[in-house]
């Protein structure tokens, strides 16, 4: 289940090259082991890597973050409930939507609990589409883990084009704008020097923080086109509910 690529070679010559160097830091998935199509994996120093996001102002001034489900940035939910900031997040493939971590209704001593993956669930509270637009969230940083990522903060995930959805349903609900931050949390294996090829729905980011640096991407033009519908692979719009809520939303009833 992936978003459809024209890109498909190149991604994938990329993520083979970055695998190959990130398997030497990488923890294994209690799930996948090391198969890093199935997840981001968390690696050595990333919680340097999530402290000097934390560190930042701007990081600190907002109300609400979004942060992917990725291993490696289970540490950074935690931390910023510890700061008092709402945590907005996905269920791993968004197959059972979004949820609300709000420090302010979740006990202290939970906060590591609620970071995880299985915690989330039991702790946060679900929010459709709708919910999110009503509680008035104002998004400001988009977090994720990633796969391979260069200096023009271009990224190539592990192949299924995830984030890429999540920013176009928020973009396309006036929850993120284009000067809403992205940042990808990575380990400096996953940094290029080399140009990527990014296609009209990939979403770069502003930031690339690894356990020794942060840098400023030299070009962050992140995407406006929402969800492209025709894009979808197969099983996409079955498998993931709050696709079908933006087209309930949107009016669109005809075939994608």
């Amino acid at each position: 289940m992936a978003l459809v690529s024209r890109n498909t070679s190149h991604k994938s010559d990329i993520r083979a090259k970055v695998w190959k160097e990130l398997r030497k830091v990488a923890y294994p998935d209690s799930r996948f082991h090391y198969d890093f199509s199935s997840f981001i994996a968390d690696f050595e120093g990333s919680q340097a890597a999530a402290d000097k996001l934390l560190s930042l102002h701007s990081y600190q001034n907002c109300s609400t973050v979004f942060i992917t489900p990725d291993n490696c940035l289970e540490y950074l939910r935690e931390k910023t409930l510890c700061a008092g900031i709402k945590v907005l997040m996905t269920t791993y493939g968004i197959r059972r939507g979004f949820w609300l971590l709000d420090p302010a209704t979740i006990d202290e001593a939970l906060y590591k609990y609620a970071s995880t993956l299985d915690g989330m669930e039991k702790v946060g509270k679900y929010v459709s589409l709708a919910d999110v637009v009503a509680l008035d969230l104002h998004v400001g940083f988009m977090v994720t883990g990633t796969g391979a990522i260069n200096h023009d903060g271009i990224r190539f995930g592990k192949g299924h084009g995830f984030f890429d959805l999540e920013w176009g349903m928020l973009f396309s609900l006036k929850v993120v704008h284009q000067d809403t931050m992205t940042a990808a949390l990575v380990h400096d294996c996953q940094v290029l020097d080399e140009p990527l090829a990014p296609e009209e729905f990939d979403t770069v980011c502003d930031l690339v923080i690894t356990p020794t640096r942060i840098l400023k991407a030299d070009s962050s033009k992140k995407p406006t086109c929402g969800i492209l519908w025709g894009c979808l692979g197969d099983g996409m719009l079955e498998d993931i509910p709050p696709l079908q809520e933006l087209r309930r939303l949107q009016g669109r009833r005809e075939a994608p």
